[in-house]
């Protein structure tokens, strides 16, 4: 997916790409098992909400980059990861149940980290713009969460009027891979302490609530 060298990324560095790659599609395939159990699906609905969490937001970058088919259906890894986690979380989630909201939380919060950087990277592999970059590096990061929660019937956390950070962690990661690569700098240790550091950013926007700036209420601005 990374490898070649005209796209910028060889080596090891285009094998620490495609390992975030595929933590990413697995952390937030998890993340979609486990609103499937919340919600009292059974093995086809866990199934599907992994696979779309896993790859939703890859697929919708991968189609507006025009790399088709998605890498998702080019590579046998891609695919095997939602069916396992999903596996994982059928036969497991009974060990984690009464924390099942939050333990999914982490992992979403994992695979926020992940895909903003390699979303990110791709997109600026592919010639795209460091604006255009950060964009699909955000879509990459939050696609596949919004796909979940439509289908789950549930609104989009990023959209919630009491959703804490969410999209802005993966804007300022995107940023931070698109200031790196411009300054022709970035390698994969940077990948991996940019996805950490978002990482970081939304559990403890979760822990302490901090939230996105918001518009006054019509009250608060009346005489």
């Amino acid at each position: 997916m990374f490898a070649s060298p005209e796209l910028g990324l060889t080596g090891l560095d285009a094998d620490v790409e495609r390992v975030l790659d595929l933590i990413g599609i697995f952390v937030f395939a998890v993340s979609g098992g486990l609103v499937a159990v919340r919600k009292g699906y059974d093995v086809v609905g866990m199934v599907v909400l992994a696979a779309v969490t896993g790859f939703g937001g890859g697929l919708i970058r991968d189609v507006l980059l025009g790399d088709a088919p998605p890498v998702a259906f080019r590579d046998k890894a891609y695919l095997a990861l939602p069916l396992l986690a999903a596996a994982a979380v059928f036969v497991g989630h009974g060990l984690i149940d009464r924390r099942l909201l939050r333990i999914g939380l982490v992992f979403d919060a994992a695979g926020l980290g992940l895909f903003c950087v390699t979303g990110t990277v791709k997109a600026l592999t592919f010639g795209v713009g460091s604006m255009g970059a950060i964009v699909l590096g955000v879509i990459t990061a939050v696609g596949g969460g919004v796909m979940r929660d439509v289908l789950a019937g549930e609104e989009p956390n990023m959209f919630r009027a009491d959703s804490v950070l969410y999209s802005i962690p993966a804007a300022l990661g995107a940023t931070a891979v698109a200031i790196s690569w411009r300054g022709d700098w970035y390698v994969g240790g940077v990948g991996v302490g940019v996805a950490a550091a978002v990482f970081v950013l939304r559990v403890a926007a979760l822990r302490f609530g901090w939230h996105a700036p918001r518009p006054l209420t019509a009250e608060a601005v009346e005489p």
